[in-house]
């Protein structure tokens, strides 16, 4: 007999109006989540020296095309997001979002990285997108951690850090991954 670990995906489940609605935005998360995980592990490991792939034109490559993953797992949330957040019903929209805001270790000068690198774009614009894909991934394990003590985040919380975590990556992320897609 086995018994599952709790998860992210099964806070915003129990806590679902609607388990299709649930099951979409999980779906999502999913892809958001495993977006920036590889974005963000791209760029450690070039801040750490790893300089793979071997060429400037193959790490910008490489760069371009985490970064439209990303972009794309984020277009596709912002339906299942919004229709989620209208059927949490809260009563006060007054609750604190869950999880905190970016940590120093989060704040990272990328200029000197992408140089050593070879990688020609606004440091400026990878920062944003590393800062906001990194408050993600710990805005999920912040909710992966209240399931597995058992404490479901009341509906306000919830409603509010979701609303938070979708202004910040469907605004200017979103726009900076644009530019590092196409620039």
């Amino acid at each position: 007999m086995s018994v599952s670990t709790p998860h992210w995906a099964d806070v915003l489940e129990e806590c679902a109006a609607e388990p299709a609605t649930a099951r979409r935005l999980v779906a999502q998360l999913r892809a958001c989540e495993i977006s920036a995980l590889a974005f963000c592990r791209l760029l450690e490991r070039w801040a750490r020296g790893d300089a793979r792939p071997a060429t400037a034109g193959q790490r910008r490559a490489a760069l371009r095309r985490a970064a439209e993953r990303v972009e794309t797992a984020l277009s596709g949330l912002e339906l299942p997001l919004e229709r989620y957040l209208l059927e949490l019903e809260v009563e006060a929209l007054e609750g604190r979002s869950w999880y905190a805001g970016p940590s120093s270790a989060e704040l990272v000068d990328w200029e000197p990285v992408l140089l050593r690198a070879g990688v020609p774009v606004p440091p400026e614009r990878v920062a944003q997108v590393y800062l906001e894909l990194a408050v993600l991934v710990r805005a999920l394990e912040g909710l992966t951690a209240t399931a597995l003590v058992d404490v479901i985040p009341d509906p306000a919380a919830l409603w509010a850090g979701l609303f938070d975590l979708r202004d910040n990556l469907l605004g200017q992320a979103l726009d900076d991954l644009r530019f590092l897609t196409f620039g």
